[in-house]
């Protein structure tokens, strides 16, 4: 087969393979706006609140519309429409998510439109039903997904650190990707050009991962393989996701990318603070019940502090004093030497346990909001000693002190609590370089996501620090 043809051929799949999942995913939208639809018909209208039962046909279509760009809108913020990509109980648990805040909104809109509460059972009995088409809906989707589209075949061109590591994080999807070879960088540029458009044409392999090598051995590879329309994937550096968040200049008649010196502009930040005081007061005072029940089990518990005081680094490395609710035992760190919690750390107490699955141990954070040590969202504070840690071993970790530290931030959301200190560092790179107002909102939605989300608060492994040595040879 041609280059050409196979070119054209792999083209036509891709697009086949878009309209698939576009289809899929119509369907499971449909099916739940239909269940919507049935129940906004038959039993919201006419038995609950007089003002509803007058609708005409125009707002029946505009309630339902409503209903339906919510629930899309939703959907695709917390991946409910990628099939095919995240893994099938992923998938399902964020449609669900997402249906039960579209449903939650829908009932505070109805309600006012009403001017009265609606009766809460029936809203549950709803979401119930749209729980039952998801949970089979999406089983069925996902399986026809992969049996049409077979896991994508990788060529992994490599340096000298062992590929292990990242071969382990693509055979964590072996039902989306596939590492079919393995070449060394040691062949050269020339040899591994000439493997590529051999395996390429053959169909052996459809994507390249270039993993593990300077940007001088990077750059022909890259330049090739896009020559060619071959798909690769690839781990940035530092520099490269600095660069992801430069602005554009035409000033000359040539591109220019600027990086700034200030992460935020002076608007961004006022914006950015007033949402924070406005948002911690409102959730301080919401949450106010569950605190105080919270800080009375802990005392009763071992008669030790409520809250545990530590100090962290926020902007410009400047130090304060976070607040927790204690979580761990009153001798956690007796020694004095600074460490961070593992998986099945025996330091924790079992109500420390609990209230760190759901998060009530953060709360007292939002007084260090208030303060402006910290704000909703940015890069999780880490203690000084710790940072040193790092930085002996990565310097560029301080970057993440460009801005000020936040309750949760873009590691947490799209990484784990585990996730490595490199990776870590280039999520929160990410942030910064691309901050806007609406990542911030964004942010803060999907965090209600995560926090369902038992793996996120796991503990590091014990050899995560140690492991820093071989990602500081990934960032030349």
């Amino acid at each position: 087969m041609s280059k050409n043809s196979y070119d054209y051929k792999l083209r036509k799949m891709e697009s086949f393979k878009r309209l698939i999942n576009l289809g899929l995913v119509a369907i499971c939208l449909a099916l739940e706006i239909g269940v919507f639809t049935y129940n906004w018909l038959t039993t919201f209208r006419y038995s609950l609140v007089e003002p509803l039962r007058n609708f005409y046909w125009n707002g029946h279509v505009l309630e339902v519309s409503i209903y339906g760009i919510i629930l899309l809108l939703l959907a695709n913020m917390y991946g409910g429409m990628r099939l095919g990509y995240l893994k099938n109980v992923e998938i399902i648990f964020s449609q669900v998510f997402a249906t039960l805040i579209a449903d939650i909104i829908i009932y505070a809109e109805l309600s006012m439109m009403a001017f009265q509460l609606f009766v809460p059972k029936v809203f549950v009995f709803m979401f119930l039903e749209q729980l039952v088409v998801v949970i089979i809906y999406i089983s069925i989707a996902n399986r026809i997904y992969r049996k049409l589209f077979p896991p994508r075949k990788l060529l992994l061109i490599h340096g000298e650190r062992p590929t292990d590591e990242i071969k382990g994080k693509f055979n964590s999807r072996k039902d989306k990707y596939k590492v079919t070879m393995e070449l060394p960088m040691s062949l050269g540029v020339e040899e591994l050009s000439r493997k590529i458009k051999e395996n390429y044409e053959n169909g052996q392999i459809n994507a390249v991962v270039l993993w593990d090598m300077t940007d001088q051995e990077r750059k022909p590879l890259l330049k090739y393989c896009y020559e060619h329309s071959i798909r690769v994937y690839m781990m940035p550096k530092i520099t490269d996701v600095i660069l992801l968040g430069a602005e554009e200049l035409h000033v000359f008649d040539t591109p220019i990318l600027l990086t700034r010196e200030y992460s935020l502009t002076m608007e961004q930040r006022f914006i950015k603070r007033t949402i924070d005081v406005v948002c911690a007061f409102i959730l301080l005072v919401l949450t106010s019940p569950i605190m105080l029940i919270t800080a009375l089990v802990i005392k009763l518990y071992d008669k030790g502090p409520v809250l545990y005081k530590q100090v962290r680094c926020t902007r410009d490395m400047r130090e304060f004093e976070i607040m927790k609710f204690r979580s761990m035992r009153t001798d956690a760190e007796k020694d004095g030497v600074a460490r961070l919690a593992q998986k099945n750390d025996s330091r924790i107490t079992p109500i420390g346990k609990f209230i760190r699955m759901v998060r009530i141990d953060e709360l007292p954070q939002l007084i260090n909001i208030l303060r402006g040590d910290m704000s909703f969202i940015g890069p999780r504070p880490e203690r000084p000693q710790i940072i040193a840690q790092y930085v002996e071993e990565m310097p560029e970790f301080v970057y993440r002190t460009k801005v000020k530290a936040g309750l949760a931030g873009f590691a947490q959301v799209y990484g784990k609590y585990n996730t490595s200190p490199y990776d870590k560092l280039k999520l929160d790179l990410t942030y910064i370089e691309n901050y806007s107002v609406w990542l911030d909102i964004k942010l803060m939605l999907l965090t209600l996501k995560i926090l369902f989300q038992p793996d996120s608060t796991e503990g590091v492994e014990t050899t995560q620090v140690t492991a820093l040595k071989s990602d500081k040879k990934e960032q030349k």
